[in-house]
C-alpha cells in the first residue's frame, strides 16, 4: 500500500511554517525543507513504516528555477511507486506579505540572497513560482485567514478521518468588529447577551473564565444555550444523515472575546456529550476590545 505524500509550498510569509503545524495536529508526519533529492530515499524508508508515515506533509521551498525540474521528476516518481501525491500551495496579496514581514522584522529570502527590497523580492519570487501555483492540487489564499480560520480549513481539507466516523462540527468564535468568518456554514449573533466588557473585573478576562460564564449563564446565556443547543442537534442530525463530513459553526460577539467564546465552549460540552466530534477555535480571543462606543453595542 503507498504513502499519502502532501508538499506544502507557496510564497514566503503565506503560512507554511503553521500549515505544517496544523497538518501535524492532524496526524501528518511533518518535515520541513526537506531537499528535493532527499524525498524519495525518504519515501522509500517510510514504506517499512506504513502505520507511522500513512500520511507526510513536505515542506517545500522553491524560489530557483534549477529546483523546479528536481521537484516535478520526484513528483512523478512517488506517483509510480504507487504513493498519493498533491501539492498545496499557499499564497496572499502582496500588501498582506508586506505586513507580516514588517510585524516579524524578518528579512524575505530574496532579500537576503539577491538583494532585493521587499516589495520587489516578493513579486519575483510570486513570479517564480507562478507555474508551480499552476499545476498546484489546491491553492489556499492566506490573507483573509486568522490562524484559527487557517486551522479550520485546512483541517476540512486535510483532516484524517477518525476510526468512527461522522460529521465533525467546527465551532468558531469571533468579533464582528473584526469582520465576519471567511468560512462559515452558518453565523450565530449573540450580541443580545448583556457583555462582561462593562464589568471592569471581567473585562480583562475571557469567556473561558468560570466568573465570565458565570456572569452570562445567570443574565440568560444557560437558558439560550438550552435551547439553542437542541435547536442544533436536530440540526447536525439531518446534516449527519445527509453524509456532510464537516460543519463550521460561527458565533458572534461585538468583540470576539466574551460571550461567543463562552456559548462556543459551552456548546462544544454539549454537543460532544451527545456524541458529536467538536472542533472549538477562537479567532479573536486575544484582540484588544477594551474600549467599545456606544453604537458598537448591539
Amino acid at each position: 500500500m503507498g504513502l499519502s505524500f502532501l508538499f506544502v509550498t507557496g510564497l514566503s510569509g503565506a503560512g507554511k511554517s503553521q500549515t505544517l503545524r496544523v497538518l501535524e495536529d492532524l496526524g501528518y508526519f511533518c518535515v520541513d525543507n526537506l531537499p528535493i533529492p532527499l524525498v524519495s530515499e525518504f519515501a522509500s524508508l517510510a514504506s517499512h513504516k506504513p502505520n507511522e508515515f500513512a500520511r507526510v506533509a513536505i515542506g517545500v521551498d522553491i524560489r530557483e528555477g534549477t529546483f523546479f525540474q528536481e521537484f516535478w521528476q520526484c513528483f512523478d516518481r512517488l506517483k509510480t511507486e504507487g504513493h498519493v501525491a498533491e501539492v498545496l500551495f499557499l499564497d496572499a496579496g502582496d500588501d498582506v506579505l508586506m505586513r507580516r514581514f514588517s510585524e516579524t522584522r524578518r528579512p524575505h529570502p530574496l532579500s537576503m540572497s539577491a538583494g532585493l527590497p521587499l516589495l520587489e523580492a516578493i513579486r519575483e519570487e510570486r513570479h517564480r513560482l507562478s507555474s508551480l501555483r499552476g499545476k498546484a492540487d489546491k491553492v489556499i489564499d492566506t490573507s483573509p485567514l486568522s490562524v484559527a480560520e487557517l486551522r479550520i480549513v485546512v483541517g476540512k481539507s486535510y483532516g484524517v478521518p477518525e476510526p468512527e466516523g461522522g460529521l465533525v462540527v467546527y465551532l468558531l468564535s469571533f468579533g464582528y468588529k473584526f469582520g465576519l468568518p471567511m468560512d462559515a456554514d452558518m453565523v450565530f449573533d449573540v450580541r443580545f447577551l448583556p457583555n462582561p466588557n462593562y464589568d471592569p473585573r471581567l473585562r480583562p478576562r475571557t469567556g473561558k473564565d468560570p466568573e465570565v460564564w458565570s456572569f452570562l449563564a445567570d443574565r440568560g446565556a444557560e437558558s439560550f444555550l438550552k435551547d439553542f443547543s437542541a435547536f442544533l442537534s436536530t440540526l447536525l442530525q439531518r446534516f449527519a444523515e445527509e453524509r456532510r463530513s464537516t460543519l463550521t459553526i460561527a458565533v458572534g460577539c461585538t468583540g470576539g472575546r466574551h460571550r461567543s467564546v463562552g456559548i462556543a465552549e459551552h456548546l462544544g460540552l454539549r454537543l460532544e456529550k451527545e456524541g458529536y466530534r467538536i472542533r472549538v477555535a477562537h479567532r479573536d480571543i486575544s484582540k484588544d476590545t477594551e474600549r467599545y462606543t456606544p453604537d458598537e453595542e448591539k
